[in-house]
């Protein structure tokens, strides 16, 4: 039987975040650099060209729009990740796999805490690896840890 944590709720609401910020800093910078008379008189110089903030207000929003574009496809990408552990060993999210064979222990002292353990293992050219996974990136966690467990001991 597969136990699968999915990308957790939190990874993807920040992203969320993200996306909102960025699209919301746009809309800002677009009003003030274009709509907004006292702020375009305040950093518009005798000449008439503009100086300081204005000038970054003109040139943010496609940057900020690109940032929203960028996170939105992050977001997508993760929509179907997880983490899985199986009968043969621990599937992650990149498509690596570690047998349970190679694991050596696992380290769960701040999972109560912190919400992460850490996995001891040989990777394949035989050097011992440390991997944290925490709750902050996948859920159901408690779940593929006693399984873990109890396929290590």
């Amino acid at each position: 039987m597969a136990i699968e944590a999915p990308v957790s709720k939190y990874r993807k609401t920040n992203l969320k975040i993200y996306i909102v910020v960025c699209l919301g800093l746009t809309i800002w910078c677009i009003y003030d650099a274009h709509f907004n008379k006292k702020f375009i008189e305040k950093y518009t110089d005798a000449n008439g060209n503009p100086t300081g903030w204005l000038v970054v207000n003109r040139k943010a929003p496609p940057f900020l729009i690109g940032a929203a574009v960028l996170f939105g496809a992050y977001l997508f990408y993760l929509k179907d990740k997880k983490l899985i552990a199986d009968e043969d060993g621990l599937l992650l999210t990149n498509n690596a796999r570690i047998p349970y064979e190679t694991i050596e222990r696992i380290d769960k002292t701040y999972f109560d805490s912190k919400g992460y353990f850490i996995l001891t293992y040989k990777d394949q050219n035989g050097r011992e690896t440390n991997r944290r996974i925490s709750t902050r990136q996948y859920d159901n966690l408690p779940a593929v840890l006693d399984h873990l467990t109890a396929k290590i001991t």
